[in-house]
């Protein structure tokens, strides 16, 4: 449990780094981010090292993998549409939100987020935090205690946005590993695309 608490404080401190306005000019945020989720994927294997065994790779569930992503976004899309009629501030909150890849190639973002930073979340906060979480506490406690977790790690940012899509994603895709461990490959696949998709393909 000191192991998952350490990785746990860790996320905590790296994305109030990266998000909080006060440190956020200081560090370059899509590098940071890269390191941070493959420092934290790192971490996953080192201190539980069953995660993979639940990866089965198969046309069944790059399917769901697609779908997920696609279902997820039009949740956002709805969500974006909803906030912005309730909240007045909700606009330019996901303003700041997109802002945060102006200057860089949509290539190399797209990469990122393909390759490493979608893929290292999942493994990270399903595969381990997640998973050490529902072996202790039980599925349903693990579930909704790496949910609150995964958006509390976004509160130093002091975007209400962030942390309601952190907490909506992480709800949906935490949902998913309860029910479907066995689609564990799916749901990081779903991850990596709906992050490509919301930031660069079809941003909301």
């Amino acid at each position: 449990m000191r192991k998952l608490l350490f990785t746990l404080v860790l996320a905590a401190v790296l994305w109030t780094v990266m998000f909080c306005p006060v440190t956020a000019p200081y560090v370059d945020f899509w590098w940071m981010m890269t390191a941070s989720a493959l420092t934290l994927c790192v971490l996953s294997s080192v201190f539980n090292r069953g995660w993979w065994k639940q990866m089965r790779w198969s046309w069944s569930n790059v399917a769901w993998g697609i779908t997920i992503a696609v279902v997820l976004w039009v949740i956002f899309w709805v969500g974006d549409k909803v906030a912005a009629w309730l909240f007045s501030f909700a606009r330019s909150q996901v303003s700041a939100i997109y802002g945060m890849k102006e200057g860089w190639s949509p290539w190399l973002l797209s990469v990122l987020m393909l390759v490493l930073i979608g893929p290292a979340e999942e493994i990270f906060w399903r595969g381990y935090v997640q998973r050490s979480l529902s072996l202790r506490w039980g599925p349903d406690a693990g579930f909704i205690v790496s949910t609150l977790c995964y958006a509390l790690v976004h509160v130093g940012s002091l975007n209400f946005m962030l942390v309601m899509a952190a907490l909506t994603a992480g709800a949906v895709w935490g949902l998913l590993y309860r029910l479907f461990p066995h689609r564990f490959s799916a749901i990081i696949l779903s991850h990596a695309l709906w992050d490509v998709a919301v930031f660069v393909v079809f941003p909301i």
